[in-house]
């Protein structure tokens, strides 16, 4: 992970008064619950000395004997939900928060800055800690701030915040892990959730309030966001200057240094207000692998010096995560439209496939609306404790806001096999026959099973099935990708979908005889599926998604295709999913239809070479079953009559289905 040095000491203290307001080393407490024993710490429902307190422990401490212990125990995080009010809500001056963690091997742990009372009103910032990367966001951007820290020891994390000029930062043990400016501006309270999978410790809880006084020019990088984290990755860097004074920014020069390469940009013709902020964009920069210094300076600030130079400049260092060869993580959501919290789900997802779309796979998985597919609901609902929650490549339970540790985490894991998607489509027929290649580079065995989803973007629909439940109307719950602007209930004429899981095949835990007893290195498996695709699915907007599990369930990697993408690298024949090995030429011999076109009716020849039993569907071209039939047992040379003279014109589909292989063909009737 990157770590980040910001040199901003003038810009927090400058023009300052000191107030220290208050400090808790939990050494006066007796062990056991925390709320009962002070004034200052309390539930999220008020209820002091249950499920929900913090627990005053002597099992760890950075000082002294004693902290505050948090285990999550319940599916969805918690019970444990202790709240400490700052007796203020601070929308100016300089708050500062500061604290102790140790988080246990192999856990996590979360809190967020409640901005406003009571609480639950309005997030203003959120702290995800897991596999050693703390991760800070607003509820708008995912990463506004990342920086590694050591499980199982103790460490300082340090927030300060310049509400005056909205400016923020945060420190792991003195270095500084990223400034942003917040969405939210504001503070009055702590909330320390564990999340699922948590189990951490907290000491030496301090914060306190100085004024702030604006000088009379000042330019202030506000923000170096370099627009990527992996390395190889073609970015676009972004700086960002805040007008951090009371007079107007009418023009300053920006450089961009990284890797010891300097990239400048000239701003003139401005009338940037106090406060108000200018994104300046480079582009076409190549993540470096390794350690590298990115610096960005502002400069020649009106014609010349500002007020305070010290806030002027701005430099980090960029180390960005390598990724395994030929890997590729999938993110499944679980969300509805029924749910009044997922469209932070939705914007996070976007975020994600924006930022990371060549190594990310995005699928979602939804629950109780006209997009759920039944058998991958089900399987996702056995795996999440509630709504929205994602999963990375069939990990632990998160929130779609706290994705990016076990992300990267995954990126960084070596695959067991590469994964290519292959496919022949018909456009007339709508059949997509999808090939899903593993090219082994370590030795397996047959535990590992391949599954194939498709997913559509850019969906849409017509009734109020459609409407999106949205908690984040009118901006209390805070900004988020501008579901804030939009109503509690959008309308479906408002919304758009994207990464619908539409099908997924053979099952949600993957095809069983996917590969031999044995696998070596060097070894390539195929696996065939085959998709009818409604007329409504747009085939534009599809991606084929090919997983490969691992023996504990996992997702070891996968591969991500359009239709296009997919036809161009080519079919490839293995074995059908769920069914024996068989080839299109080999369909052909055992199944065909005629007369075709046809009007009054049809005929399906079977060449069977062993008994067999048969089922035939009629399906017309928006999926719909005209008609069906399961005939039992048959061999040899059999013909069977289909009546037609009653259909309407057009494109239909007959589907044969011998000892559960599926094998279809177009019908059109005139």
């Amino acid at each position: 992970m990157k770590k980040i040095t910001y040199l901003l000491g003038a810009l927090f203290f400058a023009g300052t008064v000191n107030a220290q307001i208050y400090s808790d080393d939990f050494e006066a407490y007796n062990t056991g619950a925390l709320g009962p024993q002070s004034p200052n710490w309390t539930t999220w429902s008020g209820t002091e000395g249950g499920a929900e307190d913090g627990i005053v422990s002597t099992t760890q401490a950075s000082s002294g004997t004693k902290s505050i212990y948090f285990n999550s125990t319940a599916s969805g995080g918690g019970p444990q939900d202790c709240v400490m009010d700052f007796g203020s809500t601070y929308t100016s001056g300089i708050f500062t928060f500061q604290a102790d963690f140790y988080v246990n091997t192999g856990k996590s742990a979360y809190f967020n800055f409640q901005a406003v009372a009571p609480i639950g009103t309005t997030w203003a910032m959120n702290a995800n800690f897991a596999n050693g990367v703390l991760t800070i966001d607003d509820g708008v951007t995912a990463e506004l701030a990342t920086g590694s820290f050591t499980h199982a020891s103790w460490f300082t994390l340090q927030i300060k915040a310049n509400l005056t000029i909205g400016l923020w930062e945060a420190f792991i043990d003195g270095n500084s892990i990223g400034v942003w400016e917040n969405s939210i501006n504001s503070i009055r309270s702590i909330d320390i959730f564990p999340l699922q999978g948590s189990q951490f410790y907290v000491d030496d809880v301090s914060y306190d309030h100085a004024t702030y006084t604006l000088p009379a020019l000042n330019a202030a990088v506000s923000g170096l966001d370099m627009g990527g984290n992996i390395a190889t990755q073609v970015v676009n860097p972004v700086v960002s200057i805040l007008n951090g004074g009371s007079t107007p920014l009418t023009s300053f020069d920006v450089v961009l240094d990284y890797n010891g390469t300097p990239y400048t940009q000239n701003i003139t013709g401005q009338n940037l207000a106090s406060l108000a902020s200018y994104q300046v964009t480079f582009t076409n920069i190549t993540l470096a692998p390794g350690s590298h210094v990115a610096s960005a300076t502002v400069s020649n600030v009106n014609g010349g010096t500002d007020n305070d130079p010290a806030d002027n400049s701005t430099a980090i260092t960029v180390n960005p995560v390598v990724p395994a060869a030929g890997k590729m993580v999938v993110g499944e959501e679980g969300t509805g439209t029924w749910c009044q919290w997922c469209p932070r789900g939705a914007v996070y997802m976007d975020l994600f496939e924006q930022e990371f779309g060549d190594f990310w796979a995005g699928i979602a998985v939804h629950n109780a609306d006209p997009m759920t597919v039944t058998e991958y609901d089900a399987g996702m609902g056995a795996l999440i404790g509630g709504y929205p929650s994602a999963l990375v490549d069939r990990g632990n339970d998160v929130d779609p806001s706290g994705m990016g540790p076990d992300f990267y985490s995954r990126l960084q894991t070596a695959p067991k096999a590469f994964i290519t998607n292959g496919a022949t489509w018909d456009p007339a027929t709508r059949m997509l026959y999808v090939s899903v290649s593993a090219d082994f580079q370590a030795a397996a065995n047959n535990n590992y099973k391949i599954a194939c989803v498709l997913t559509e973007d850019e969906v849409t629909g017509t009734t109020s099935a459609y409407n999106q439940a949205n908690a984040y109307a009118g901006g209390g719950n805070g900004v988020m990708g501008g579901f804030e602007l939009l109503p509690s209930s959008v309308p479906a004429a408002q919304m758009v979908y994207d990464h619908v899981a539409r099908a997924i095949q053979p099952s949600f835990t993957g095809f069983a005889n996917s590969f031999p007893a044995t696998v070596n290195a060097g070894d390539v498996h195929t696996v065939n599926f085959l998709y009818i695709l409604p007329a409504s699915w747009d085939e534009t907007k599809i991606h084929i998604i090919g997983m490969m599990m691992d023996p504990t369930g996992r997702i070891d990697n996968a591969g991500k295709a359009t239709i296009t993408e997919a036809v161009s690298n080519g079919y490839v024949n293995g074995t059908m999913a769920g069914t024996e090995e068989l080839t299109l030429d080999q369909i052909d011999a055992m199944f065909q239809l005629f007369p075709n076109p046809t009007t009054e009716n049809a005929t399906v020849t079977l060449n069977l070479k062993k008994e067999s039993t048969v089922e035939v569907r009629l399906v017309d071209m928006a999926g719909q079953e005209i008609a069906a039939r399961n005939y039992g047992s048959m061999n040899g040379s059999s013909n069977i009559q289909l009546n037609t003279a009653d259909l309407t014109a057009g494109v239909y589909v007959v589907e044969v289905t011998i000892n559960n292989e599926k094998m279809i063909k177009r019908l059109i009737i005139e």
